[in-house]
């Protein structure tokens, strides 16, 4: 089991950088805003600012907190352990894990990784610390950062960069991995479609946010694409929100 740690073994964050070439591919399932690196960068603070707001309510921050809570145990109490966050977009994940973390004694190092450059300003500006870059080209050493976390992000991905990244989020993580995703759901559709005007959200989030529900996860996928990547079952959850969750200990 990794010890404690107060830095994640990689290079600088670098925020500013104009554009990031991906590595990693769509999936064929539809198509988001957020896909773009390339799209308006107000609209992408607009879209992510109404996600924090989703993951709040509807079930985003419960799913990591129940992945986070199956790696850490009571003897972490006064430890320091590092997070990076995949795909982190407004860095409302990483900041409620510190929160969540703290009130179990435990000191939560968070840093985001963000291909949108609107994005990684938006989750700096709040004061994660961020790295601009492709989750294809993790810019963290082997066993380089305690635990993992990525949220919301598989289901952009077909299977094979799906693959590609749960192993190699499987091979930097010392303590373990979680994977919080959505999983296919009509009535969650369409209770987001009434929502999210009720709740002021843009109507590309709400979009959006359908076409995410339609390229969701299933549990038996979501397990089939982890198993693919590190070569062993892990358990998965179906969640409340439409939610799908898989979380799993590397000890290193």
């Amino acid at each position: 089991m990794g010890g404690p740690c107060s830095t994640i073994a990689a290079a600088t964050p670098t925020p500013n950088r104009s554009e990031v070439t991906p590595t990693l591919t769509h999936s064929t399932v539809g198509h988001e805003a957020l896909d773009d690196p390339a799209t308006e960068p107000a609209l992408v603070e607009r879209m992510l600012t109404d996600i924090a707001r989703s993951n709040r309510w509807f079930g985003g921050r419960h799913a990591m907190r129940v992945g986070l809570a199956r790696l850490v145990d009571p003897s972490d109490l006064g430890r320091t352990l590092t997070l990076l966050d995949i795909g982190t977009g407004a860095g409302d994940l990483p900041h409620d894990a510190v929160r969540w973390a703290a009130g179990r004694g435990i000191t939560l190092v968070p840093i985001g990784l963000e291909r949108i450059p609107a994005a990684a300003r938006l989750a700096q500006g709040g004061g994660l610390p961020v790295f601009l870059g492709c989750a294809g080209a993790l810019p963290v050493r082997r066993a380089g950062v305690d635990i993992v976390l990525v949220s919301q992000m598989l289901h952009h991905l077909d299977a094979t960069s799906s693959v590609r990244l749960l192993a190699e989020c499987h091979a930097i993580a010392r303590r373990g991995v979680v994977i919080a995703d959505l999983r296919p759901s009509p009535l969650a559709a369409v209770g987001y479609r009434l929502a999210g005007p009720f709740m002021g959200m843009h109507p590309m989030t709400v979009r959006d946010g359908v076409t995410s529900l339609q390229r969701g996860l299933t549990p038996a996928v979501l397990q089939r694409l982890v198993h693919e990547a590190i070569g062993r079952d892990v358990p998965v959850w179906r969640l409340p929100g439409a939610r799908v969750l898989a979380t799993w200990r590397t000890n290193r």
